[in-house]
């Protein structure tokens, strides 16, 4: 036998010997904790339904379930991190519609989203609401437009990041009412949450989860939602198309992701502990309280949804213009 063929023998033998290894080790999955990456700082949207998931999770699984909350870059460090992670079920992520953003808003990504990251499950979507400081004359759509009009660029609205689920619908929300703001990027909702409160920042469109709290206690001013109907949550508030901006809808999506090649026998396994997860009655209350609408969907349609959006953004990126280096 030449040396050639025998090192296509071994290498033959080594490949087996990892396909065989696959199903054991995927059998015995879980044996260790779990860890969640949070693309976003605490206190945001992801954040919170990261932790509601997880602590259930970790029940189902028998196992702990960590969430990283890995802030930054509107979400892409923590799904670089995921890309990149060993894909064995030890590492998911909780990330949102801004996913399908970042594909086509930064140009210098060290993954591929379409090709390294795996939706896994969907969780359910929440209509984001508008709200402004306490400190603007403003208590209605059609008041905040007209300001916003006679003074541009004077209102600066926050948001958890580039590519956040704050930032691109606002800029879309920009073009189609003709004002002009100027962007104030943070790493997470949270941190931006509190200058909006102490008037250091004017606006935000926020997920209902993340702002609920703060609109309940009266600390920030709530004027309309961007769902294509009004949000059970706060049923009072028009919606953006309602108030005056007519074809506005966003409503953004909420979901589960892992590394691309993650076992099938392993990715079964979450699928069926997640879906038990969000059919508990107290998880299924805690997020419904929040604004999120909980409904499970099978991975395919949901990796339709993420592939679609991916196009559908990358086109309205396009549009107006806007990229990250």
């Amino acid at each position: 036998m030449s040396t050639r063929s025998i090192g296509r023998f071994f290498a033959a033998l080594v490949l087996l010997a990892a396909v065989a290894a696959q199903p054991a080790a995927a059998a015995d999955w879980p044996t260790r904790p779990v860890t969640i990456l949070a693309p976003f700082a605490s206190g945001g949207t992801v954040d919170i339904v990261a932790r509601i998931v997880g602590q259930k999770l970790g029940r189902e699984l028998g196992q702990s379930v960590i969430v990283d909350n890995r802030g930054g870059a509107g979400g892409t460090i923590a799904t670089a991190m995921l890309a990149h992670a060993a894909p064995d079920g030890y590492t998911l992520m909780v990330h949102h519609q801004g996913l399908a953003f970042n594909a086509s808003l930064y140009d210098k990504l060290s993954f591929d989203t379409t090709r390294d990251v795996m939706p896994l499950a969907y969780i359910g979507a929440t209509p984001n609401v508008l709200v402004v400081t306490n400190n603007l004359p403003v208590k209605t759509v059609g008041e905040f437009l007209s300001y916003a009009h006679s003074k541009p660029g004077k209102i600066n609205y926050g948001s958890g990041g580039f590519g956040s689920a704050g930032h691109l619908p606002m800029e879309v929300l920009q073009s189609a009412s003709g004002i002009k703001m100027e962007h104030v990027p943070y790493k997470g909702s949270g941190p931006a949450l509190v200058d909006l409160m102490s008037g250091q920042i004017q606006a935000m469109l926020l997920t209902i989860p993340a702002v609920m709290p703060y609109i309940q206690s009266g600390r920030v001013r709530a004027i309309a939602t961007s769902g294509k109907r009004r949000s059970p949550a706060l049923p009072k508030l028009p919606t953006l198309d309602e108030a005056g901006v007519k074809g506005f809808e966003y409503e953004p999506w909420y979901g589960f992701f892992a590394p691309a090649g993650t076992p099938q026998p392993v990715v079964q396994k979450l699928r069926a502990a997640i879906e038990k997860v969000l059919k508990d009655p107290e998880v299924v209350s805690k997020l419904g309280q929040q604004g999120l609408e909980v409904q499970t969907i099978s991975q395919e349609q949901f990796s339709d949804i993420v592939s679609k959006d991916i196009v559908k953004w990358g086109k309205i990126i396009k549009t107006l213009g806007i990229k990250i280096d």
